[in-house]
């Protein structure tokens, strides 16, 4: 069993808390720069401290969460507000909604398959 001291990855909390289904995707994250502290990309190695705060781009959601409490093992999805806090912006949810809602993606019967060129615009817009 852990003890309160021991030092927490990042990687082992973002799984933890459940916002990436695997550790190695919690890293592979951290990798590609998606995890930010302020304007600070993180290493999966960073040591996770209570009261810190995130910025995670998370496919098309830019989330920001500030720790609360440490913990050392996954914890079922009622139990996450006790070690996190969600401090994403409502209109970020607005616009993930709006976007599901009009469907972007949607293309006009025999426009035929995206060009390269689409598919990059596409993901640029849903992942950026």
């Amino acid at each position: 069993m852990p003890t309160e001291q021991e030092p927490l990855r990042l990687d082992k909390y973002l799984w933890s808390v459940r916002l990436y289904k695997t550790r190695s995707s919690a890293s592979d994250a951290c990798r590609a720069g998606k995890v930010k502290m302020g304007e600070q990309a993180l290493k999966a190695s960073h040591v996770v401290r209570v009261g810190e705060r995130y910025e995670l781009s998370i496919e098309q959601v830019h989330k920001v969460i500030e720790v609360k409490a440490l913990l050392h093992n996954r914890v079922a999805a009622k139990l996450v507000p006790d070690y996190m806090t969600d401090l994403t912006p409502q209109e970020e949810y607005e616009r993930i909604q709006m976007v599901r809602q009009y469907g972007f993606e949607r293309r006009d019967r025999g426009a035929g398959r995206p060009t390269k060129r689409d598919r990059r615009e596409i993901e640029e817009f849903k992942y950026k």
